[in-house]
C-alpha cells in the first residue's frame, strides 16, 4: 500500500477560516447596529460634501474601495494612508473625516489624535467598542469584536457593511448589497489556483473596483510572503506591463459599470503577454478568451464587492497555503501594529 502524506492545515489559516465563516452574519448585524450613528455621519457629509478617509493596511484598502461610491453621491471623497496624513497632511477644515482601524489601537491612530485632535466632524469605524478610537470619537462598531487572525478577511467585510449603513443614510439603495450578503455565491476557484501554480508574483488590478484589488494584493503578500502588489488599470497600462510574462500572474476585477470595457481591454492585453490572467467578473459581459473567469451575477458597487471578496479571499488563502508551510502565522509583523 502506498501511503500519501497529507499536510495539516496551518493554525493561522484555521484562525482565518473561523473569521470567514462568520463574516456575512457579522456584516449583516453590523449594518443593522450602525444605522442610527450612520445618520449622524450622513448629516455631517450632507453639510461638508467632503470626505477624508484615513486608515492603514486593509483599512486603507477599504477606503480606496468606497471612494467612488461616495463620489457617485456627490461627496468629494479621498482616501489617504494615515501615515501620509501625519507627514504631509491635507487640511481638515470643511471636511468630514472617517478614521478606520480594525483594532482602534494602531500607532498611527493614537498619534494622529494626540497631535491633531481631529476636528468636530471626525468619526471612527472599528471592530472594537472599547478601543482608543471608539473612546475618542463617535464610532460605528462592527459586530463580532476584534479580528484575531492575521490577514484581514472578516474585518474587511464588516467595515464595508458599516460604509453600507452610511451610504444608505445618504440615500443609496442598499438592497442589492444586502441581497448578496444574505445569499453569497460560492464559485469554484480551482482553475484559478491551478493557473497561478508556477507564478513568481501576482499583480492585481481594477478600475472602479481598484480598492478591492488592493485589498487582495495586501492579503496575498501577507500570507504568501511573496511581493504581490496592485496597480490601478490605467497605471498598469502606462509602462509596468513590461513586467508581464508567463511567471507573473494577473488578477483583474470587472464590475457592471462604465469602466468594464477598460478592464476587458487590459485582460486582452495581459493574455497576449503570456501571463496567466484571472478575472473576477460581475460585469455580465462575455468572458475574455484566454482568461480564467470567476463569474458572478451582474453587480456594481458594494454588491460587487460583497460578491467577489469571499471568493478572492479563498483564492488568496489557497495560493498562500500552497507556497508557505505556516501560512497565516506572521514572522515579521503583528496583528495590531503599535509602532511606526
Amino acid at each position: 500500500m502506498i501511503m500519501t502524506q497529507q499536510k495539516n492545515r496551518p493554525v493561522g489559516l484555521v484562525a482565518i477560516d473561523r473569521e470567514m465563516a462568520r463574516q456575512h452574519a457579522d456584516a449583516l448585524a453590523s449594518y443593522e447596529a450602525a444605522k442610527t450613528k450612520a445618520h449622524t455621519i450622513a448629516a455631517s457629509l450632507a453639510k461638508t460634501r467632503k470626505l477624508l478617509l484615513l486608515g492603514m493596511g486593509g483599512s486603507h484598502a477599504v477606503g480606496r474601495a468606497v471612494e467612488p461610491l461616495y463620489r457617485a453621491l456627490g461627496i468629494d471623497a479621498i482616501a489617504v494612508p494615515l501615515s501620509e496624513q501625519l507627514g504631509q497632511p491635507l487640511a481638515l477644515e470643511g471636511r468630514t473625516v472617517l478614521v478606520t482601524s480594525q483594532s482602534g489601537e494602531s500607532a498611527e491612530v493614537v498619534r494622529w489624535f494626540d497631535e491633531t485632535g481631529g476636528n468636530a466632524e471626525t468619526f471612527g469605524l472599528t471592530l472594537e467598542g472599547g478601543s482608543f478610537l471608539a473612546r475618542t470619537v463617535t464610532s460605528l462598531i462592527g459586530a463580532g469584536g476584534t479580528e484575531l487572525a492575521f490577514a484581514a478577511t472578516r474585518s474587511l467585510t464588516v467595515t464595508f457593511a458599516l460604509h453600507l449603513a452610511v451610504l444608505s443614510a445618504l440615500g443609496a439603495d442598499p438592497s442589492a448589497a444586502f441581497a448578496v450578503l444574505s445569499a453569497p455565491e460560492e464559485p469554484d476557484i480551482a482553475s484559478a489556483l491551478a493557473a497561478l501554480a508556477t507564478v513568481r508574483t501576482i499583480v492585481t488590478s481594477g478600475r472602479r473596483l481598484q480598492g478591492l484589488a488592493e485589498a487582495l494584493a495586501l492579503g496575498l503578500t501577507e500570507l504568501s510572503r511573496l511581493p504581490c502588489f496592485s496597480l490601478e488599470g490605467g497605471q498598469l497600462r502606462h509602462g509596468p506591463m513590461e513586467m508581464l510574462s508567463a511567471d507573473i500572474g494577473v488578477v483583474l476585477f470587472r464590475g457592471n459599470d462604465s469602466t468594464a470595457g477598460l478592464v476587458t481591454a487590459m485582460a486582452v492585453s495581459a493574455v497576449e503577454t503570456g501571463a496567466p490572467v484571472i478575472m473576477f467578473d460581475a460585469s455580465g459581459d462575455e468572458p475574455v478568451a484566454g482568461t480564467v473567469s470567476i463569474r458572478f451575477a451582474p453587480a456594481t458597487g458594494l454588491a460587487a464587492i460583497f460578491a467577489m471578496l469571499p471568493a478572492a479571499q479563498r483564492l488568496m488563502i489557497a495560493f498562500a497555503d500552497a507556497r508557505v508551510d505556516d501560512a497565516g502565522t506572521p514572522v515579521r509583523s503583528t496583528k495590531i501594529t503599535r509602532s511606526e
